[in-house]
């Protein structure tokens, strides 16, 4: 029996990487709408990963979903506070959802991780210029 449970574990990976990466093909293509459905899939199968979650979180940043990205983003740094691209991503979501102080101090952390980075910068300075 073990060896069924490890093999349907290991289809259920090979399943969810087959999603994330359908998910990055259609996200590249400007695809949002198709992109978040099969990453959705992929982490309904994979909820621990963060690659998806961000690649989700863009996703519905495109699709203007700024709520359900900000929650995605935020989700992503409660597992990797690390994570530059995240607090940069979350400050241009509070941004779009009028919350400038929270988005402030999200690219400012951005900045902070990565300061050469030139986006990070300019979401930084649309945070200031906002208020």
């Amino acid at each position: 029996m073990t060896g069924d449970s490890a093999s349907d574990r290991h289809d259920e990976v090979e399943r969810a990487y087959d999603y994330f990466q359908t998910g990055r093909r259609f996200l590249a293509e400007r695809r949002p709408a198709q992109a978040a459905m099969y990453l959705e899939r992929a982490l309904r199968l994979e909820p621990d990963k963060n690659s998806v979650r961000e690649a989700l979180g863009r996703s519905y940043y495109a699709l203007g979903r700024y709520e359900v990205a900000a929650r995605e983003f935020g989700e992503l740094l409660g597992r990797a506070p690390a994570n530059d691209y995240a607090h940069f991503a979350l400050a241009r979501c509070l941004l779009k959802l009028g919350d400038v102080p929270g988005a402030r101090r999200e690219a400012r952390l951005a900045v902070a991780m990565s300061p050469g980075n030139d986006d990070y910068r300019r979401a930084l300075d649309d945070c200031l210029a906002a208020g």
